[in-house]
């Protein structure tokens, strides 16, 4: 797979390039790009399969170079320095990046789960990226949920729980519908981590607190959900449970 580096800081360039020829030879790096205007020219020319974008750019940042596509053929991987918002908004959008000083562990599955996607990320999901960082008052209503077909974008309030199998997590929305996300269960909670009304109550279970009808005691217990469905409680993440249900107990 063909992949281009662009930063404006070379330190950076220069320590990526070589720690993806050390860790990810499947990848040839083709370009070192210095700035957002040599990195679309590189990208012209080159047609890669990934992209390596810094965020914080003069002149043009890694936003606004994805905003000169009307479509994006190529997987992004975001590499920053924290910025606490810019990774929530990426989080929610169901793409990837890389936190500098970049572990190498990291860049393997990075490069994984971007050879492993059978689509492209999708316009909605940057135009999605993109207005969350222009508006960010307006906090975040939808997240992007990769799928064995693409991407579904789906409102964070219509998500009745969502149930781990393997590497895979079954999504089960409120009109009855199930959509399989080839994320983890870990993945989609932090996804989900900022919206208060969803709290993981079992290793294989995340639920919508706003959607539970009953809950049954018992060693753990378990919960009935607005669906009719029964979801178990671990009895490590009970008392957890509870102290959300019931805010003012002692």
């Amino acid at each position: 797979m063909k992949a281009i580096l662009i930063d404006d800081e070379v330190h950076c360039l220069d320590t990526l390039s070589m720690i993806i020829k050390d860790y990810c030879p499947e990848l040839e790096v083709t370009d070192l790009c210095g700035s957002a205007k040599k990195g679309l020219a590189a990208i012209e020319k080159s047609k890669p399969d990934i992209v390596f974008l810094d965020i914080e750019m003069p002149v043009m940042n890694g936003f606004e170079l994805l905003e000169e596509f009307k479509e994006i053929p190529f997987s992004v991987i975001f590499t920053t320095s924290y910025d606490q918002y810019a990774i929530k908004a990426i989080r929610f959008s169901a793409l990837d990046y890389l936190l500098k000083p970049i572990d190498p562990k990291e860049l393997i599955l990075a490069v994984r789960k971007a050879s492993s996607q059978k689509t492209s990320p999708t316009a909605e999901q940057f135009m999605m990226l993109i207005e969350q960082i222009k508006n960010k008052q307006s906090g975040f209503l939808k997240i992007a949920v990769p799928t064995a077909q693409g991407f579904e974008l789906i409102p964070s309030d219509q998500i009745l729980r969502c149930e781990a199998d393997d590497n895979y997590t079954h999504i089960h929305l409120k009109n009855k519908t199930r959509i399989t996300a080839c994320r983890s269960l870990k993945e989609i909670e932090e996804q989900l981590n900022d919206f208060d009304f969803f709290i993981r109550v079992h290793h294989s279970y995340l639920v919508n607190l706003n959607e539970i009808n009953k809950y049954v005691k018992g060693e753990g217990g378990y919960l009935i959900m607005t669906d009719g469905s029964i979801v178990d409680v671990s009895r490590s993440r009970k008392e957890m449970l509870l102290k959300k249900l019931q805010p003012n107990r002692s």
